[in-house]
């Protein structure tokens, strides 16, 4: 069975970023995970507000097809007062486990969260070891934070793949609903109607109704 593996920083990104391309690949025969990093725990928030986002976060796994799925519980926006080492061990562990063959992380964009877990998810699928098994290394953008980088003076999401998500946008919006705690109302960066504007604008990039876009940082065959 071929295998997919998201890794999201927060309870949602990897809806945000992935979720068309998860229910599409579900669908046809992937057993789909997520590792979500970190979420609302102290200092910052109570932890009745991550439970909250935990059984957000199960839902949406549901609907989207996710059949596995690892919390690391590390606190939001201090991912970064974890030793790299302990950290890089934690995401080897799941890759060893899992062994997916394709592997989307985060763009490394305005949030510090993302560009921890992009750095970290870098390390852990080099092509030694046991990052052998994948195959495809993609980041994938998410509403907001990506959107927020500085042009030119930080890096610039530059799509060089688009998943055509038209039989799966309704269903993904759906999913993205789910985060009823996390997603504002429109004009909100991260509304439902935000996403699916992304959505219809990535894929009349590449010709189709709506579309997910991520970068390519590694394929081989």
């Amino acid at each position: 069975m071929k295998r997919l593996l998201v890794v999201a920083p927060h309870p949602d990104d990897e809806t945000l970023g992935a979720g068309g391309t998860i229910i599409k690949l579900a669908n046809e025969g992937y057993e789909v995970a997520v590792l979500t990093v970190s979420g609302h725990l102290p200092p910052l928030y109570d932890r009745a507000d991550y439970e909250v986002t935990l059984a957000e976060a199960k839902n949406a796994f549901s609907m989207l097809g996710v059949s596995k799925s690892w919390f690391l519980e590390i606190p939001a926006t201090m991912i970064g007062d974890q030793p790299v080492g302990v950290l890089n061990r934690k995401i080897v562990q799941v890759i060893n486990d899992f062994e997916p063959e394709i592997v989307l992380c985060p763009f490394p964009d305005r949030h510090i969260d993302h560009r921890i877990v992009f750095e970290s998810v870098m390390v852990s699928c080099r092509p030694v070891g046991s990052g052998r098994c994948v195959k495809m290394l993609a980041s994938y953008e998410t509403l907001s934070e990506t959107h927020w980088n500085a042009p030119n003076i930080e890096a610039n999401f530059t799509p060089n793949w688009v998943v055509d998500i038209t039989d799966q946008i309704e269903k993904k919006i759906s999913a993205l609903n789910c985060y009823e705690s996390q997603i504002p109302h429109f004009p909100g960066a991260r509304s439902l109607e935000a996403a699916k504007s992304l959505a219809m604008f990535r894929g009349t990039q590449a010709g189709f109704s709506y579309g997910e876009a991520f970068q390519i940082i590694r394929k081989s065959s």
